[in-house]
């Protein structure tokens, strides 16, 4: 194996089958800045934009900024920022080498060179894929004010550590230069994600203001309110942890060293607001719908893909399934899944036009992708982040149509009980959550089942309000009992599901 390195010099030597840039990268005009360089978004957006740079839109080209650690920039930068994306099916694998992202920045480094990028006119778009626990939301759904980052970011304009600290002071910076505002784009698992993050900078805005008074910025909030575009995005495909494993054997098939190569699936989804003010790919070329309405697609997705993928991961987990496409296997939870969207589909628009026989039937294929090893772990990460819009906001609509969601709730004691199984029957660290030093308190307690169901509600937020609250920890503590009696045996065969076992 040559010690080579994936770069511009050594592209044109590249395999035949490999496709790569059709396009000099230095031609690239810098016009998108995203925050979150991780494998999702050079599996999708940077994709996306790697196709129009190829068509002559040279004025797209992204500056990747890495919020947290220097890993991704470490890996990619002997390399010109170019790597390679390996589409993998059951029985087929086809590599590309994208170079949509010519420079990188690590914001903990120097976090004046991220606010230069994000102020420079060129930038028109700043995109976002920071996972959902990067939006510090309080339990209600507002911005966690007292989160240590963000009362950093408040006392510290100038050095700022979060995506709303960034957003915020470079959007200022624009105004007081006479800088057309960009647009914030966010791709994350949020729901009505441009929205979400509309309210929190406003917030966010709103509290700086306050502090700032005598800057003159004290109505930076309402030009953020009035005058930035926040456009609603849902993205979907499934991008599992490159393994070393990966990196040897693209590597071999490339001839050069990559360090950091993207797994992912040939099933490939955009569907984005037409909110750009300051102008935007014509990324409908390229397979990206562009709508009025973002909302009936992201709900199908969060509550059809995303909530039956956490359902599958927790599941798996108690079951002893490490990847998707073993548990998927497992007639159990195969039918779990396909009851599971029973029971959610209801819940979705009724006039949207949404195919979801078709949809769901797609998803079962990409879940029985046998190339891809998305591991259950992976997915596990972050549940008291994600089950709300996944799972919980489906529970809740079944319970006001006088329907019982047993399925639904039972993903929420899977994520419970996996959480216990943690330093048990699973790894101590095999998966992590924002909640999980209040959750071992929790743990340590002993409380009787639904007081420490309702006590991880109240840590969550869960239901917050709802009057239905009550029914759902009910329903989830019946589950957990079950669990914790006979596993998913007992659990399972409550709802009519004949496990292996039994």
């Amino acid at each position: 194996m040559t010690n080579r390195r994936l770069s511009n010099s050594t592209l044109q030597a590249l395999p035949a089958p490999v496709a790569v840039p059709r396009y000099g990268r230095n031609q690239i005009v810098p016009g998108i800045v995203h925050l979150g360089v991780g494998a999702f978004h050079r599996a999708h957006q940077a994709a996306y934009i790697d196709d129009c740079l190829a068509a002559g839109e040279t004025g797209w080209g992204i500056v990747g900024v890495s919020l947290r650690r220097a890993d991704t920039r470490d890996a990619l930068a002997p390399q010109d920022g170019l790597y390679s994306l390996a589409v993998r099916s059951s029985d087929s694998e086809s590599l590309r080498v994208v170079g949509s992202i010519p420079s990188m920045l690590v914001a903990p480094e120097d976090p004046g060179a991220v606010l230069t990028a994000l102020t420079d006119p060129r930038t028109l778009i700043v995109t976002l894929t920071i996972t959902e626990k990067a939006y510090l939301r309080a339990a209600g759904g507002g911005l966690d004010a007292a989160h240590p980052d963000i009362v950093h970011d408040l006392a510290n304009p100038q050095l700022p550590r979060t995506a709303h600290g960034f957003l915020v002071e470079s959007l200022a910076r624009r105004r007081a230069a006479g800088i057309q505002p960009f647009t914030v784009l966010c791709c994350d698992n949020l729901p009505a994600n441009g929205a979400t993050l509309h309210r929190l900078l406003v917030e966010f805005a709103a509290l700086r203001g306050t502090r700032l008074a005598a800057s003159g910025d004290a109505d930076l909030a309402r030009h953020i309110a009035d005058e930035v575009a926040f456009p609603s995005s849902m993205v979907d495909r499934i991008v599992p942890a490159t393994t070393d494993g990966d990196r040897a054997r693209i590597s071999s098939q490339l001839g050069v060293e990559d360090a950091w190569p993207v797994m992912t699936e040939p099933f490939c989804q955009w569907v984005v607001e037409d909110d750009f003010p300051a102008g935007r790919p014509a990324w409908e070329k390229f397979g990206v719908t562009m709508v009025g309405d973002v909302g009936p697609f992201e709900d199908m997705k969060l509550r059809l893909l995303n909530g039956s993928h956490s359902a599958i991961a927790y599941l798996g987990l108690l079951s002893g399934h490490e990847t998707v496409d073993r548990a998927f296997a497992d007639p159990a939870i195969r039918q779990f899944v396909d009851q599971l969207w029973a029971e959610a589909i209801p819940t979705l628009p009724k006039d949207a036009g949404l195919e979801t026989a078709d949809y769901t039937a797609q998803l079962a294929q990409r879940f029985s992708n046998t190339a891809l090893a998305h591991r259950t772990a992976q997915i596990a990460n972050d549940g008291s982040q994600k089950l709300p819009q996944r799972i919980l906001a489906s529970a809740m609509e079944r319970i006001e149509a006088g329907a019982v969601p047993e399925h639904l709730t039972l993903v929420v004691a899977a994520w419970i009980a996996a959480c216990e199984a943690r330093g048990k029957t699973l790894p101590e660290n095999h998966f992590t959550d924002p909640l999980d030093t209040a959750l071992a308190a929790l743990g340590r307690r002993q409380l009787p089942t639904a007081e420490m169901v309702a006590a991880v509600f109240d840590l969550a937020g869960f239901a917050k309000g709802h009057t239905e609250r009550q029914a759902l920890i009910e329903l989830v503590a019946a589950h957990i009992a079950h669990l914790r009696i006979d596993g998913l045996t007992l659990a399972f065969a409550a709802l009519g599901i004949r496990s292996e076992k039994s």
